[in-house]
């Protein structure tokens, strides 16, 4: 059972930044983050595979930064320019496929979740 577990959550203005991270238990082909708010659906918001190729939802690009450090099992999330609308729970999550390493894909990939970490922006 693949283990993720997530940091770096908090609170932070608008407009400024707060960096996420998730250690895993071991390396998968694809990880990912998603993001939840209350009385919404999880969404995804990055994808990225063990060899670089990334996706991201169009409320993020230009904003966050997904990256990976394969020898320490860990990705990350660079948040900047942080908007109410971001305040979420994130999820980081996994799945051992390149097909489905896509935004509009990651779910039907079955892949592992962990427990998430909020982030809250106040204007």
């Amino acid at each position: 059972q693949l283990q993720l577990v997530e940091s770096g959550g908090g609170s932070a203005q608008a407009g400024g930044s707060l960096r996420l991270s998730c250690a895993a238990s071991d390396n998968s082909n694809c990880m990912a983050w998603f993001r939840q708010s209350p009385g919404n659906e999880r969404e995804g918001v990055a994808t990225m595979t063990t060899y670089g190729s990334t996706s991201y939802a169009d409320s993020v690009k230009g904003r966050f930064t997904i990256s990976r450090d394969n020898a320490k099992k860990t990705l990350y999330l660079e948040m900047n320019s942080l908007k109410p609308e971001d305040t979420a729970m994130y999820y980081c999550a996994a799945a051992n496929s390149y097909f489905y390493c896509s935004i509009g894909r990651f779910k039907t990939a079955n892949p592992y979740w962990g427990q998430g970490t909020q982030v809250t922006v106040s204007s």
